[in-house]
């Protein structure tokens, strides 16, 4: 369903130097910390949206202690951080629908540096709306392929809980739920021993678009890097139809 274009991803964060894990920690301690004041609470039980963060940054890798750190530091009076989310929708090179969700302190720079990476690269930053229609969100989670993950039994376990879907890619298992199920699916997987390449909700495409161009792909892929790569993009959603 989504498959080929997030395991790509999760392939190329996989390859990360360490300069670049610690980029994704820091913006995961973003999302902790708008996670802490729009819920309210530092306490993962009470705090549902905090719980799925959590779930995030243990699925990229993020040391327990990163992860602790940041909800202290959301908690604290000390936290003058002014992050708030917003979303930029855009086209990338041959039409591809792209989506950013931001995490960010100030709009103008954020958008600014969007705007450049698009125009560099073949697309255009859009209105809001212009594209998201294109998508349904959904939770996603992704298990590796292993010899500790029987198939079948994974696949009654997520249906049992509540997923609506699962697929079976290449190297990985996707499960999909209704976002407002998605937490339970993710908790009772869990608890059984399960660990995630990725565990949160997402924005899949109702329609890929496949790129034949090479001066597309080598645009487009660049585009994708470079978006990734900003201190304030948390998630980019695509149409891409990567080939692996």
């Amino acid at each position: 369903m989504s498959g080929h274009s997030k395991w790509a991803t999760i392939k190329r964060k996989k390859g990360a130097t360490d300069a670049q894990r610690g980029k994704v920690f820091t913006k995961l301690g973003r999302e902790i910390s708008i996670a802490v004041k729009q819920g309210g609470s530092a306490d993962p039980s009470t705090n549902a949206k905090l719980r799925d963060v959590i779930a995030k940054a243990k699925a990229a890798n993020m040391p327990n202690e990163n992860i602790m750190r940041s909800i202290k530091k959301a908690s604290g009076d000390g936290d003058n951080s002014n992050y708030e989310e917003i979303t930029y929708e855009g086209y990338g090179p041959g039409g591809v629908a792209v989506i950013c969700e931001c995490t960010t302190d100030n709009r103008n720079r954020t958008a600014g540096d969007l705007r450049h990476y698009f125009d560099k690269f073949g697309g255009n930053l859009g209105q809001t709306g212009c594209v998201s229609f294109m998508f349904n969100k959904k939770g996603v989670i992704l298990i590796e392929k292993s010899s500790k993950v029987v198939e079948d039994t994974l696949m009654l376990e997520a249906l049992d809980a509540g997923a609506e879907d699962f697929n079976v890619e290449d190297e990985v298992y996707e499960i999909i739920t209704d976002p407002a199920d998605f937490s339970a699916v993710r908790e009772q997987l869990e608890a059984k021993g399960y660990e995630f390449l990725q565990a949160e909700v997402s924005m899949i495409p109702n329609v890929t678009t496949k790129l034949t161009d090479p001066e597309h792909i080598k645009f487009m892929d660049k585009l994708l890097e470079n978006l990734e790569d900003l201190d304030d993009v948390s998630n980019v959603y695509h149409s891409w139809e990567q080939d692996e």
